[in-house]
């Protein structure tokens, strides 16, 4: 009995130490997600000369928003999967069918693209979020009201992951990243520019 209490103890001491890494693991491998889509839109762009957008811009200042509603079209469009059309203009997105990334197939809609959606899910189970510079001006409205950066954003494209709270007021900009001493401090959101 003292030898199993002693066990018991021991892997009660060690499973936090083992959940910690495992969700370092988790936000490392939302971290490198996020890289290689802001890598692809990129690449995508030197290619086309444009973003890969479909339809109209979906805020003010006119960044395109790709959510849960419109992931899979983009996705289907940098990975060269079926034809990816332009729901305003009719046009193929990526006529000559170059595969800008080759993302991982999701287990149980975790980390990957899904097998029956086409949507990219993040470690913890949630659609990725992007923003992309809808009106070329290199200024993208930073979706967080404070501790992530200043407004606008600098950079063509930007991704986040609502990390494995699945929870986060980012997405309507008034959310705070990480801001001490104010509502909704310690976000768990992965973000791509930072």
């Amino acid at each position: 009995m003292v030898v199993i209490s002693i066990i018991i103890i021991l892997m009660g001491l060690l499973f936090p130490a083992f959940k910690g890494a495992q969700d370092q693991a988790k936000r490392a491998q939302a971290k490198n997600d996020l890289s290689q889509i802001v890598t692809a839109v990129n690449a995508y762009y030197t290619e086309y000369g444009k973003y890969p957008v479909l339809g109209t811009a979906s805020s003010s200042p006119n960044d395109f928003w790709i959510g849960d509603w419109n992931s899979a079209d983009l996705f289907n469009v940098l990975r060269a999967d079926g034809f990816s059309w332009d729901s305003t203009s009719g046009d193929n997105l990526n006529p000559k069918r170059i595969v800008f990334m080759n993302p991982p197939p999701a287990k149980n809609s975790r980390g990957g693209v899904s097998q029956t959606d086409g949507k990219y899910y993040d470690p913890w189970g949630s659609v990725y979020r992007l923003r992309i510079d809808w009106d070329y001006d290199n200024g993208l409205v930073n979706p967080y009201a404070a501790g992530a950066g200043g407004n606008p954003i600098n950079f063509g494209v930007i991704g986040f992951s609502i990390g494995k709270d699945q929870v986060s007021a980012a997405d309507g900009n008034n959310g705070k990243y990480k801001v001490t001493g104010q509502t909704n401090d310690g976000d768990d959101d992965v973000l791509s520019w930072q």
